[in-house]
């Protein structure tokens, strides 16, 4: 299950990856499709300052916001 860190509500654009930065900000970068071209430059979409705990994988949710989640380590 994922909890919320911090709404954003950042509206998203087909063709773009969105994420979490080292700076804990909301980037997206453009997608590269089989071979056109290749991945676009990363450009910051909402500056939001999320400190990263340690074991938790963060991530942009459907509605825009900033989620995470716990990252299943070990393998049992």
């Amino acid at each position: 299950m994922a909890e919320k860190v911090a709404k954003a509500g950042v509206k998203k654009a087909n063709g773009y990856l969105y994420f979490v930065d080292k700076a804990g900000d909301i980037s997206r970068a453009k997608m590269a499709r089989g071979r056109k071209g290749k991945a676009g430059k990363v450009e910051k979409v909402a500056k939001v300052g999320v400190k990263k705990a340690k074991g938790y994988l963060y991530f942009v949710d459907k509605s825009g916001d900033v989620s995470r989640a716990k990252m299943a380590r070990g393998g049992r």
